[in-house]
């Protein structure tokens, strides 16, 4: 599970092989944004900014709690509604209210469509890993 710090857009892909999780990450975003019905402009622009890529511990506690939160979420909805796709299982996360957003959007896929709408990308952006 991968995470937006600036939006809490959830992506669920396989870890395996992990050595290549940078190279992969792209298109799976790709996909999900593509799912959201986010613009094609808005989705080249953030893939665009994904050249570089650099590992390192989170400082935001708030997202390893959304991220342990959308864990335990994702079990609990793959053990009732047994979804059979992992993109299908991110956006059914992506709908679920998160309190760092209550300020604003309230939920990632909200979130999301607000960024996309505001015709800018998210460049730099930071995502954590679970």
């Amino acid at each position: 599970m991968l995470v937006s710090e600036r939006t809490l857009l959830p992506v669920l892909m396989p870890l395996a092989p992990a050595a290549s999780l940078a190279v992969r990450f792209p298109e799976a975003l790709m996909d999900i944004l593509t799912a959201h019905g986010v613009p094609r402009p808005f989705i080249e622009s953030e893939v665009s900014e994904m050249h570089s890529v650099k590992y390192t511990k989170t400082q935001n506690r708030s997202v390893v709690g959304i991220m342990t939160e959308f864990a335990h979420l994702a079990e609990a909805y793959r053990a009732h509604d047994k979804p059979n796709e992992l993109i299908e299982l991110s956006l059914k996360l992506a709908h679920t209210p998160c309190s760092p957003l209550y300020k604003g959007p309230v939920s990632p896929e909200r979130a999301l469509k607000e960024l996309a709408s505001g015709g800018g990308a998210a460049a730099q952006s930071r995502v954590a890993v679970a």
